[in-house]
């Protein structure tokens, strides 16, 4: 099948995310509160646009077994993920007004970026390849992370987002959609976006410890990461 083709492509990236100090400080308790506050901003600009690429590939796909299944991932996201995700914000009092006015980091544009050019240059089916990765990995840091937890409860409460039934379950409909979209035409193409999406999932964690931004120079907290 595709999934275990694309799986076994992207073992070791997949491997290098779940021993991310970003995940490993996450699960000790240790991870610095401002830099789970700039991840979360972060990701809530890349899940916006996770959501819109669902009802996108919707539009243009002429399957009706596509479209039915990105409309469901797009609503269990805008239900589930998101929804968690402000009370998060409610809990670190994250308003409106921090959102607009800190910018979308480079990778995060640049993987959100790679999102809409799966869909450009492959159809519906590259962006369901595309958004695969965010579904699977994370579903597998959480089953990873469950056992152990995290001493801290917003960190444990991240953590069982992604080891909940309704997340895993919504990951195995994207595991077959994705699985019946390739064929043996698009599969050498589908497997390159799946692997980039991949490599922007691993350097997703690293633009957080970074506190990331456009400045022309690294960041003091980036410097200090890199000689430590």
């Amino acid at each position: 099948m595709f999934t275990d083709l694309a799986h076994a492509a992207t073992q070791a990236s997949w491997d290098a995310s779940k021993r991310h100090p970003f995940i490993q400080q996450l699960q000790a308790g240790t991870l610095p509160g401002d830099t789970f506050r700039y991840y979360l901003i972060q990701d809530h600009y890349y899940l916006h646009e996770f959501g819109k690429l669902h009802d996108l590939a919707a539009e243009q796909s002429q399957d009706p077994r596509v479209i039915k299944q990105l409309r469901a991932g797009a609503e269990s996201l805008r239900q589930g993920e998101i929804a968690v995700r402000q009370t998060f914000f409610d809990r670190l009092n994250i308003t409106p007004e921090e959102v607009t006015n800190t910018a979308v980091a480079p990778t995060g544009y640049a993987y959100t970026s790679h999102l809409y050019r799966s869909l450009m240059t492959a159809g519906p089916a590259g962006a369901v390849v595309g958004l695969l990765p965010c579904y699977w990995l994370y579903a597998e840091i959480g089953q990873a992370l469950a056992g152990t937890g995290s001493p801290v409860p917003i960190y444990q409460a991240w953590i069982d987002t992604y080891n909940a039934d309704d997340y895993t379950g919504s990951m195995k409909d994207q595991l077959a959609l994705a699985n019946y979209v390739a064929t043996p035409e698009n599969t050498h193409q589908l497997l390159d976006i799946f692997e980039k999406s991949s490599w922007y999932e691993l350097n997703f964690w690293q633009m957080a410890l970074d506190h990331e931004d456009w400045s022309l120079t690294p960041s003091k907290k980036s410097s200090s990461l890199s000689t430590n």
